[in-house]
C-alpha cells in the first residue's frame, strides 16, 4: 500500500449526487486542486495542505485523511454510510439470497 494511501476509503458525492470513492491523499488533493477559488475557506486550505504533506511523506495518510473528511462534512459531500435498503434487506443480502437461489442443483 502507497504510504498516502487511506486505510478506509472516504466516499464523497459528486456531480449529480454519484458516490465516488477516494482513497488516497493524492486522489483528496486532486478534487481540493479543483475546487472553485472563489469557494475555498479555511478547511479547504488545511485539507489541501495536509494531503500534499501526506504525498511527501511529512505526515501519515490518516492524518490528511481526516482533514478532508472535516472538509467534505463541512461542504455537504460525504455519502451516507447506511446501506441501501431493498425490499426489507440489505443490497448485500439481495446479492446472497440471490446467489443461493440461483444456484446449480
Amino acid at each position: 500500500m502507497n504510504r498516502a494511501s487511506f486505510e478506509k476509503p472516504v466516499t464523497i458525492l459528486t456531480g449529480l449526487g454519484m458516490p465516488t470513492k477516494i482513497e488516497s491523499a493524492a486522489e483528496a488533493y486532486a478534487l481540493l486542486a479543483d475546487w472553485p477559488r472563489a469557494s475555498r475557506t479555511a478547511a479547504h486550505d488545511i485539507a489541501a495542505k495536509a494531503c500534499r504533506a501526506a504525498m511527501d511523506g511529512e505526515i501519515d495518510a490518516e492524518t490528511a485523511r481526516a482533514t478532508f473528511v472535516a472538509f467534505a462534512r463541512r461542504n455537504d459531500l460525504l455519502a451516507s454510510q447506511t446501506s441501501s435498503t431493498v425490499a426489507g434487506g440489505t443490497v448485500a443480502d439481495w446479492a446472497t439470497h440471490s446467489q443461493r437461489v440461483n444456484a446449480p442443483a
